[in-house]
């Protein structure tokens, strides 16, 4: 018996084959870029744990988002960094209309309008003096309940700031269905949430928390999640989808691939990952010391995380990844 001559290989020849039969690619409109902003700055201030990003003045941010607008990004994720003196122990200047977030959120939506997605960021740990995500009972631990209020103030603030989406990422149980109800309390019916449902209490956070300046007094392991359970992700999940999540999200991603591939096969709602700032850092320390091809193992690492099941992709490369993929096209 005669076999016939297989051989996979053939598929790979040229570039052209390969281009032909790619399973997976990666498009800029599935991108979104996190950009911070820092009060009063008059100037971009470079962070040194994240090289070539910033804390971004009011009018930087703007540049920045019309930039990432011009590449083809998807979205915009806006984090707000509040003065020292502004933080207080429930991080009220989170939820102050004229506070550097919303403020932030009325620049940009100002900027690009519908043209991108505008989404921000909807936790207190950036605001607050003890850099928890919530209120704080007598004990140091984080009061849910208590928090959950201050959450849904916070999500119509940013809603008539002119947010688009709001990420739920304090990891608060019953947030995303306090945050929705919210909203469509307040007329924000079109307002959607992006719910950081897997948010793991990992060791991939350190640049963002210099970011953000974050006075995180302690670990957050008693509300984000064990970075060994994988069936715990997936209750997250199916509570926020039925508090009425319009996305969900795993944070972070390739330390995470088999939790996002498991989080598509169980839900119909966009799926994201969040490539965080450890991620990014690793990366780029590395082609730094000339170990690895920076932009080949950025898109690389893009590709796996949009293999694993991710549409939508939160990165700090999203500007130059969009800009790198459509030279490709």
């Amino acid at each position: 018996m005669s076999f016939p001559d297989i051989r996979p290989r053939r598929l790979r020849r040229t570039a052209a084959l390969r281009r032909l039969v790619e399973e997976t690619r990666v498009a800029p409109a599935e991108l979104v870029l996190p950009l911070f902003v820092k009060e009063g700055l008059a100037e971009p201030r470079p962070i040194a744990s994240l090289p070539g990003i910033v804390q971004h003045s009011r009018e930087s941010l703007r540049k920045a988002a019309h930039e990432a607008v011009r590449a083809g990004v998807g979205g915009i994720m806006i984090y707000g960094v509040p003065l020292n003196e502004h933080k207080d122990e429930t991080g009220s200047c989170g939820l102050d209309p004229d506070g550097i977030l919303n403020v932030a959120i009325r620049d940009v939506v100002a900027e690009v309008g519908d043209s991108s997605v505008v989404m921000s960021d909807l936790c207190l740990d950036e605001f607050t003096s003890h850099g928890h995500c919530g209120v704080l009972t007598a004990d140091g631990s984080v009061d849910n309940d208590a928090t959950l209020e201050l959450y849904a103030r916070m999500g119509v603030a940013q809603a008539e700031a002119g947010a688009h989406f709001l990420g739920t990422s304090g990891m608060m149980d019953g947030q995303v269905g306090v945050v929705r109800r919210a909203l469509d309390q307040a007329g924000h019916h079109d307002v959607g949430v992006l719910a950081y449902a897997a948010k793991y209490a990992g060791a991939f956070y350190g640049p963002f928390r210099e970011a953000v300046e974050s006075t995180l007094q302690g670990d957050r392991r008693t509300y984000q999640q064990s970075p060994g359970n994988l069936r715990e992700a997936l209750r997250e999940v199916d509570l926020d989808v039925a508090e009425g999540a319009d996305m969900v999200m795993v944070k972070p991603a390739l330390p995470y691939l088999d939790v996002v591939a498991a989080v598509r096969e169980r839900v119909t709602v966009p799926v994201a990952a969040y490539q965080v700032s450890g991620e990014y850092a690793m990366v780029e320390a590395a082609a730094a010391n000339g170990w690895i091809d920076r932009e080949a193992v950025m898109l690389e690492s893009l590709t796996s995380i949009k293999r694993a099941g991710a549409q939508i992709i939160l990165t700090y490369w999203a500007t130059e990844a969009a800009q790198l993929l459509r030279d490709r096209i």
